[in-house]
């Protein structure tokens, strides 16, 4: 079998990734491995024969596409973010992680590891495999041999599972200190409501829409309006009269406000009669229409239909006339059927469209990554250093992320390609790498490395996590955010997920997705510049 596995590399990638995600699914209370499992039966193989491993591209070749779709749909909220309180939690990410790296060299150094375990060990107790690939990346930039470059999987290995049990344990702790207090929780992503609204407040009647959204600064999208009863679209033009019955979306609370400025909240549902208008939900997959606002895209005036919510990926949110569509967006259009007709057309409304990708875009954006990956960058003391295959295509995707698109070039590709992209490029990575350091990994364990790297895990993850929730609670953020924020810094979805289900609410994606691209890119400078401290 072992002759067998050897002369076959795509039959071992095939069973190390099936047996691995099996593996993965394995819950212990609510922890389980996950994905990440692939690498520890990867190490498992490759732990049976220094010759059974998989070739050195497997693993760049996942590593570039994980990266790199990550970063796509990172681009646009870590931009946003950066000039609001975002940069109150990237600050603490900041802190938090040049402590660890402080850290890392303060126990390397009390217990004689070398600069590649230490690598690892920041890697591991850390859990982000970007970070790991830079430093093998790295190591194999300087000349490393084979044996050299196996250590830092093998100490990422060893610190890996507490590096997700320590966050987990963290995170329980805070919330059974500090959860049940009722602290004011940041603004989130809120539950859109529809309601229908009638006008009985004279002071608003000969006001147009646009007029009193603006003096009242509300946050809704008006639909539908039914007058002498005929439904006919809301327009910012729009003239309110009294007895006029408005469908409106938005928060709850700000619905509240509208209705107390214009009348009244009335039980009748305009959706509820689809005579004179109608609603649907349409996929955006035109590319002439991904990347662009939809005030740029003047939907009501070319076609008669109102945008009055976006559902992208699992979030619903109120559109603006700032909102950029994105390849995968499901939009849901107010307006006759032969006007909605049109506008899906327009929009594109294909599911089978959304399963493809631009392959001229995205290859030329991994190019672009892998460009400016190789360019050495200076460092104080005549040093450099590289992006490499792990940080030039991260830093990359999140600028064309954020762009969108550059002339007709678009750089989107749909949410459900690049949630299947990332999770295969993962997969290769952790196959690769697993394979190719198992016998290595298994000689560290045998040597009697293991067990100083493991407490050496367990001290680097504990403090860069109780350090995080005591400075977050002093700040007075929110828990359930500061919990996406520590699975941010971690880089961690199973510690997202656990704070998801603790707090049983969905503020903990507003301080992961503020969080997680500067941890990855920190992480991957970090770890290389540990390798020069030793």
């Amino acid at each position: 079998m072992l002759e067998l596995l050897r002369e076959n590399a795509l039959l071992l990638l095939f069973l190390v990734a099936g047996i691995g995600y099996l593996v993965g699914q394995v819950r212990i209370g609510s922890f389980s491995l996950g994905v990440a499992a692939v690498l520890f039966v990867g190490l498992g193989f490759g732990a049976l024969s220094p010759e059974l491993k998989l070739p050195e591209f497997v693993y760049l070749f996942g590593l570039v596409l994980f990266v790199y779709t990550i970063a796509l749909a990172s681009g646009p909220g870590f931009f946003a973010t950066l000039g609001k309180r975002g940069w109150r939690y990237n600050a603490l990410v900041l802190g938090v992680l040049a402590f660890a790296a402080v850290l890392v060299l303060a126990v390397g150094d009390l217990v004689g590891l070398s600069a590649p375990l230490r690598a690892g060990l920041f890697a591991g107790s850390l859990t982000n495999t970007p970070a790991l690939a830079a430093a093998l990346e790295a190591l194999k930039g300087r000349g490393a041999d084979e044996a050299a470059q196996a250590l830092p999987v093998a100490a990422y290995a060893v610190a890996y599972p507490v590096g997700v049990i320590g966050m987990l344990l963290a995170f329980y702790l805070a919330w059974s200190l500090w959860g049940r207090k009722g602290e004011v929780e940041e603004e989130g992503t809120p539950s859109l409501v529809s309601r229908t609204l009638e006008v009985t407040q004279p002071t608003v009647v000969g006001q147009t829409v646009e007029q009193l959204t603006r003096a009242h600064r509300w946050n809704v999208v008006f639909g539908r309006m039914q007058r002498g009863g005929v439904q006919q679209l809301i327009t910012a033009q729009t003239e309110l009269a009294l007895g006029d019955r408005v469908g409106v979306v938005g928060a709850a609370q700000e619905v509240e406000r509208v209705a107390a400025a214009l009348g009244r909240v009335v039980p009748e549902q305009l959706e509820e009669s689809r005579h004179d208008l109608d609603f649907r939900r349409v996929f955006v997959s035109s590319k002439e229409v991904a990347g662009r606002t939809l005030a740029d895209l003047k939907l009501p005036e070319r076609f008669g239909v109102v945008v009055t919510r976006v559902r992208r990926g699992e979030v619903e949110f109120l559109p603006t006339r700032q909102t950029v569509l994105e390849l995968g967006d499901r939009v849901r259009v107010v307006g006759s059927k032969e006007s909605i007709r049109q506008a899906s057309r327009f929009l594109g409304d294909s599911y089978r469209a959304l399963a493809e990708v631009d392959v001229v875009s995205f290859s030329l954006g991994i190019a672009l990554g892998l460009l400016l990956g190789s360019l050495p960058i200076p460092l104080p003391g005549g040093g450099t250093f590289k992006l490499g295959f792990a940080g030039g295509p991260l830093v990359t995707g999140l600028v064309l992320g954020a762009l969108g698109r550059t002339g007709p070039v678009l750089w989107q590709i749909p949410f459900s390609a690049n949630l299947t992209l990332r999770q295969l490029g993962l997969i290769l990575f952790l196959a690769g790498i697993g394979t190719r350091s198992g016998y290595a990994f298994g000689q560290t364990l045998l040597g009697g490395e293991g067990l100083r790297l493991f407490l050496a895990g367990t001290l680097i993850t504990l403090s860069a996590a109780l350090l995080t929730l005591w400075v977050g609670h002093r700040l007075k953020v929110p828990l359930p955010v500061l919990g996406g924020v520590l699975a941010g810094l971690q880089t961690q979805p199973a510690v997202l997920a656990f704070t998801l289900e603790k707090t049983g609410s969905e503020q903990p994606n507003l301080g992961y997705a503020t969080a997680y691209p500067l941890a990855m890119l920190l992480k991957i400078l970090l770890v290389q510049l540990l390798l020069l401290g030793g």
